[in-house]
């Protein structure tokens, strides 16, 4: 039987290639025969080096491996080339997990939501817009790439609040100097920026970091009914949560 070798860091020569081929014969003698014309992934060290070099207690990266097949007669015609040294230091070939590509998350493709907070519950109504905003509705969700949409909530100054929060729910800001702490009370902020109060609900429940800053700018908070982005034909948010109304 043929044993044929493809590396995954480099290609390597003709001479090299033919000696790890016939040490790696001896090697092959310890593997437990089956079916299967793949036989794994081994070091090139071990495939390279006389028996008596070799040790079990050397460290190897993924670059030092090798994959390696018995017959090549046994493998499919369209998966040939994955044991060809021509295409050793090609892309990763082993590696199927999909990740999203720019053109897969363009803004400008995102479709757009619209939600009335009339007498909705402020965190209820926070947490199912973060959903939509990271995109963890979507079979495509992946948690470092911007995936989700964007998010219009009017009538700001109607959201709701259960318990005593409208009083005993506190917000605090500084001015960055000593005694420049400022508290405000949730009725307070409702009557002076009603929209900030829907804005720091949101936030919080948006990633910490560069990603975070980049998915609160597709939140926007109006007061009152109206918003300026028809243009963008936005559709009514779904919303599963039947305790989020009032």
């Amino acid at each position: 039987m043929a044993v044929l070798c493809a590396s995954t860091s480099a290609i390597v020569s003709s001479s090299s290639s033919v000696s790890e081929r016939h040490s790696f014969g001896s090697l092959r003698k310890t593997i437990p025969s089956n079916q299967s014309p793949f036989l794994g992934f081994f070091p090139v060290v071990a495939l390279s080096k006389p028996s008596s070099v070799r040790t079990t207690t050397l460290s190897f990266s993924k670059r030092d491996f090798r994959v390696c097949c018995q017959d090549l007669s046994l493998v499919a015609e369209n998966e040939r080339w994955m044991f060809d040294e021509s295409e050793a230091g090609g892309p990763d070939i082993w590696n199927n997990t999909w990740y999203p590509k720019a053109k897969d998350h363009v803004n400008t493709k995102k479709p757009w939501y619209i939600v009335d907070a009339t007498d909705k519950i402020l965190g209820r109504l926070a947490s199912t817009i973060a959903v939509h905003i990271r995109g963890k509705n979507l079979p495509t969700y992946t948690p470092s790439v911007d995936m989700g949409a964007f998010v219009i909530v009017v009538n700001a100054e109607k959201v709701a609040v259960s318990g005593k929060k409208r009083t005993q729910k506190l917000y605090r800001r500084h001015s960055g100097r000593p005694g420049g702490m400022k508290v405000e009370t949730f009725n307070q902020l409702q009557q002076r920026i009603p929209e900030r109060i829907v804005e720091h609900a949101v936030r919080g429940m948006l990633p910490k970091g560069r990603l975070g800053r980049a998915l609160f700018n597709h939140l926007k908070v109006y007061k009152g009914p109206d918003h300026p982005h028809e243009a963008q034909k936005p559709i009514e948010l779904p919303i599963r949560d039947k305790r989020i109304q009032k």
